[in-house]
């Protein structure tokens, strides 16, 4: 398991120096980008042997838990550097936290997005999304699918949410369109996926009563996902769509 920007592996211990010969893609570790500490302790906590037993002689994929800190530009940054680092990486997912702009969504469900969009108009397909939202729903979370919108900063109020609703938009975050274009530019075919577990909602904003529960059953919800992050990390393809531009009305 290669070192994260921390120091530390997802199972808390002191991570090694990185091999000096890359490994092969099929052994590669899978690079899990979040923005948060809150985000980064809940994925370190989750279940990183893939729900096999130990001692079955069957290795778990390992795996690189970075936290880029808030905002696109910060998120894009780090990754690029991740990647051109040269250390070989099997595939790439983006997590965390997000906001839910579709009605009747609760905190603590997933969002797998099936296509990622800016405020510049561009939008990322995101091939393998059924795979991961099929792993998810195995370890017994509710699945929201759909487009997700990368805002510039934090989307605030009923109107707001309504608006990227209303263009399309299912959930709402800061960073993982910058994530995702930094991988398609670093590391062509390399693939990727997202999925963002919802904190916040039209009727149940945060800084409102109820956002402790909601927060709460939110990092239950990461820490669970994590088993389905290495199945994903198993049986993703390499297949990379072209981006798309959007009209700029709809973006």
């Amino acid at each position: 398991m290669r070192p994260d920007p921390s120091g530390t592996r997802p199972d808390g211990a002191a991570a090694a120096a990185p091999p000096a010969v890359p490994r092969p893609a099929a052994a590669a570790p899978l690079l899990v980008v979040c923005a948060l500490g809150a985000e980064r302790w809940a994925l370190r906590g989750g279940d990183w042997t893939c729900g096999r037993p130990a001692g079955d002689g069957v290795p778990a994929p390992g795996a690189v838990v970075a936290a880029t800190g808030m905002g696109p530009d910060r998120a894009r940054r780090v990754v690029t550097a991740l990647l051109e680092a040269g250390g070989a990486y099997g595939a790439v997912v983006a997590t965390g936290f997000c906001a839910a702009a579709a009605p009747g969504t609760r905190p603590g469900d997933a969002f797998v997005a099936e296509e990622v969009r800016d405020g510049e108009g561009t939008a990322i397909e995101v091939p393998s999304s059924a795979l991961l939202a099929d792993a998810l729903r195995a370890r017994g979370l509710t699945v929201r699918t759909g487009v997700l919108h990368s805002a510039d900063g934090v989307v605030r109020g009923a109107a707001a949410r309504r608006a990227l609703h209303e263009a399309g938009a299912a959930a709402v975050d800061m960073e993982t369109a910058a994530v995702l274009d930094a991988v398609r530019r670093a590391a062509p075919g390399l693939p990727y996926a997202t999925v963002r577990i919802v904190v916040d909602t039209p009727r149940h904003e945060l800084l409102r009563p109820g956002t402790l529960t909601g927060g709460l059953r939110a990092w239950r919800a990461l820490r669970s996902a994590v088993p389905a992050l290495t199945a994903w990390h198993r049986t993703a393809p390499t297949d990379t769509p072209p981006l798309r531009t959007l009209p700029q009305e709809a973006s």
